[in-house]
């Protein structure tokens, strides 16, 4: 299964300046898969430690951090020797032991020439929860940032690989040939049911069953909860899982603002919004905040108390959603409002993993709303998100003749086109093209 990541990771094995490596993301998305094959591939030995499964790691980072002790007792613990140059060092499930994160800084000091590679699936919740007595080794590591595989690796895990070069090498006035949209369109409504998540993906790929498809989600999303209680405190559980599980409700309202007391009646924001956070820390959810004035930096402008929340894995909303998988072909107009979630949900997550670090939205009082506000250098670049072809709405018309952005993207079914106005320019941008948008801004 190609990530793109491994590329990340060649260039970081070849630095002359390297420091360890942390791959971060939400459980279940590939990160050890990633790292057990890179270390497979490019080194001659491989040294995987996991904290979750052996309680003895713990033990001996308790202990000073000198980096010579600790390769030679990891060596004992795995009857072979350490030694740079030949073995890249993993250390997964890191969050687990923050003194392990610490030493991090004491690699890169001091035994800059072994390869060390951490993973961690909580890792946000984790550095926030760091004692007095550890510390995170800041310019020490460098981070990297793992999702579901987005639409481009899912095509690549189809064996569509001609297809993804024939669309990462499109000119950027080339329209795409009617020959494959038909194909294109059936592989990201496919992409909606499943998601991004490796083991859903390759039970999909294989076996084409709906039934073990969600069987596998409702795995994951039950093991979600299943941290909730292992890494949260006693009081923090059970408002996680109340704020967990209202999120299809809440994306599902009129105009989807997340408003607390929807969560259980009585509640406010200050009872609610630690958990939150750490929701948002831990990478399960997105959370895009309103803008009334989109000027530069995007973020000065942003409403941190009206947002949306969206999930990381557009099958995970579509599952916990209770969508049918085969009323995502349905073109009904009772299917129209979730549909629509779940393209919004797509277009956010195609966005972030294509290093778009945050999105926000757009609304003028009750009148016109744009679906997404991204900033890229000096452009503040509104997108309308529409789930059909041949559909426009006046906001992002609003939007244009009050604020005359350079370019403005309708991202859509439609195919590629560029239209201008006095109020600037226009690019439609199919929705399974939308990982694209860099190049095309």
């Amino acid at each position: 299964m190609k990530r793109f990541i491994y590329d990340t990771l060649l260039e970081w094995k070849e630095k002359g300046d390297r420091k360890p490596v942390i791959i971060e993301g939400i459980r279940q998305c590939g990160k050890t898969w990633i790292l057990k094959n890179f270390g497979d591939a490019e080194f001659k030995d491989v040294a995987y430690f996991n904290f979750e499964y052996d309680d003895r790691l713990q033990k001996i980072f308790e202990g000073d951090l000198n980096v010579s002790r600790i390769i030679k007792d990891l060596g004992i613990l795995r009857n072979k020797s350490i030694n740079p140059g030949i073995t890249i060092l993993i250390l997964d499930e890191i969050q687990i032991c923050p003194r392990a994160i610490t030493s991090l800084k004491y690699f890169c000091e001091n035994l800059s020439e072994l390869h060390v590679a951490a993973a961690g699936s909580l890792l946000g919740v984790a550095v926030a929860q760091m004692g007095k007595n550890v510390s995170f080794p800041v310019g020490k590591v460098q981070m990297l940032k793992m999702y579901p595989l987005n639409f481009p690796e899912f095509l690549l895990a189809k064996d569509e690989e001609l297809l993804y070069e024939y669309l990462n090498n499109l000119s950027l006035d080339e329209e795409i040939s009617d020959v494959f949209t038909g194909k294109l369109e059936e592989s990201y409504r496919e992409y909606l049911i499943t998601g991004g998540m490796p083991e859903v993906v390759s039970s999909w790929l294989k076996n084409h069953e709906i039934g073990l498809v969600e069987t596998i989600q409702n795995d994951i999303l039950s093991n979600y909860e299943k941290d909730f209680v292992k890494y949260a405190s006693v009081s923090e559980f059970p408002k996680l899982s109340l704020i967990w599980n209202a999120i299809p409700a809440q994306l599902a309202k009129d105009n989807q603002k997340f408003i607390f007391s929807h969560v259980k009646y009585g509640m406010r924001a200050r009872d609610l919004e630690d958990s939150l956070q750490w929701l948002i820390s831990a990478g399960l959810i997105y959370k895009v905040e309103k803008i009334e004035r989109p000027y530069i930096p995007v973020t000065t402008y942003a409403d941190n108390t009206y947002f949306k929340i969206y999930f990381s894995d557009v099958g995970l909303l579509r599952r916990m959603s209770k969508f049918p998988a085969d009323v995502v072909f349905d073109t009904s107009s009772l299917t129209a409002d979730m549909r629509g979630i779940l393209t919004e949900n797509f277009v956010l997550t195609e966005i972030i993993s294509n290093n778009f670090q945050r999105a926000f939205f757009w609304k003028s009082g009750g009148i016109a709303e744009v679906d997404y506000i991204i900033q890229e250098g000096i452009d503040v670049v509104p997108i309308e998100v529409k789930s059909a072809r041949g559909t426009r709405s006046r906001s992002l018309g609003e939007y244009r003749k009050k604020y005359s952005p350079r370019v403005a993207v309708r991202t859509s079914l439609n195919n590629i086109a560029r239209h201008s106005n006095e109020y600037g320019e226009i690019l439609e941008i199919p929705l399974y093209l939308i990982w694209r948008l860099k190049a095309y801004l």
